[in-house]
């Protein structure tokens, strides 16, 4: 492998002149840089990005901590977070905490070790010491779908309220009035945040919500059947199931469908966090859809201006309601979507 020695030597000038093309450095004549783009093209001489690091304490790469690599959302949040970090010259590292906090601590903890630029993280609690500490240190850091409260980091989120209130409104349209919820934990902000915003939505319909008809499940498909179950066993089980997220909704699914029922002909299913498999079950599901790949874009923008010394902006995007035929909707073929609820597309304030 080429060194930069060998580079000077093929351009015929000093190794100073040639760390200083390579660092964009002015004082250079364009001859000599010239010669030195050739050698580098001819040698194919490659920078030591470690070594770089060390004199200008950038490494170009930014960590990226998820809940849980195998849930769809993810996935696609993490695929829009690396494009967008490539298209700005960024490297993505990623670390998927499977919604454990002591998993998610260390992979956050790995990654300053290594010395990234920024960070992005969708916390699995509120309460984790360690990114408090990251905080305050000013490690340049981003919450992306989930936030921790009381720590003065930039947040990019869906927000689900107009959306959970749009399902609400579009069930009692459908005669729908015993509805319950599988939540999420209630130690992350979408989790306590969708049970709120049910219970809201069931209040202004004129709708209770019983102790019963709330279930706690924690984002992974096992506590969706799980709650699902415990539901179908109750004296008056409810006529619509809202799963908080889309594996809960998939092991709401998997219980239904073990008793020999049918959605919707004997209970209704619906869901936050559209995923494609949604339009292939049978029924197709009723979700909320988030923005997810404006989201991921939106946050590495975010961490990019504040690790190159612009002030962030955390940013709220809404979600939307798409209407298939889980909640005993008719109609046949093509699913059609709603509109997206009236408010603006976009939502700023300063963190």
């Amino acid at each position: 492998m080429a060194s930069i020695k060998d580079v000077a030597a093929e351009a015929g000038v000093s190794v100073a002149t040639v760390s200083r093309v390579l660092n964009g450095h002015p004082s250079v004549s364009a001859d000599a840089r010239a010669r030195v783009l050739a050698a580098v093209e001819a040698l194919g001489y490659r920078p030591n990005a470690v070594a770089r690091s060390l004199r200008t304490d950038e490494t170009r790469t930014l960590g990226l901590v998820i809940s849980d690599v195998m849930n769809p959302y993810f996935t696609e949040l993490a695929r829009s977070v690396e494009e967008e970090a490539r298209a700005l010259g960024y490297s993505v590292v990623i670390g998927n905490a499977d919604e454990r906090p002591e998993l998610q601590d260390h992979h956050v903890r790995t990654l300053l070790d290594r010395r990234i630029d920024g960070l992005l993280v969708s916390p699995t609690d509120g309460g984790s010491p360690l990114m408090l500490d990251a905080a305050r240190a000013g490690t340049p850091m981003v919450f992306v779908d989930r936030w921790i409260p009381g720590v003065d980091v930039p947040v990019v989120r869906a927000d689900g309220r107009a959306a959970v209130r749009d399902l609400v409104a579009h069930l009692h349209r459908l005669g729908h009035r015993r509805l319950a919820i599988i939540a999420g934990p209630a130690a992350t902000t979408t989790g306590s945040e969708r049970v709120e915003a049910f219970r809201e939505a069931l209040a202004e319909f004129g709708l209770p919500l019983p102790d019963a008809c709330i279930g706690q499940g924690d984002f992974q498909a096992e506590s969706g059947r799980r709650v699902t179950e415990r539901f179908l066993d109750l004296p008056e089980p409810p006529e619509v199931v809202f799963a908080a997220d889309n594996l809960m909704a998939l092991g709401a699914l998997d219980a239904v469908r073990a008793r020999g029922l049918r959605i919707p002909d004997d209970i209704a299913l619906a869901a936050f966090d559209d995923i494609p498999w949604f339009v292939h079950t049978d029924p197709p599901i009723t979700a909320i859809a988030q923005p997810t790949g404006e989201l991921g874009r939106a946050a590495v923008r975010a961490l990019v201006d504040r690790i190159e010394g612009r002030p962030p902006q955390s940013v709220a995007l809404p979600a939307r309601l798409v209407v298939r035929r889980s909640c005993g909707e008719p109609g046949e073929g093509t699913p059609a979507q709603s509109p997206v609820p009236a408010q603006s597309p976009v939502q700023r304030s300063k963190p």
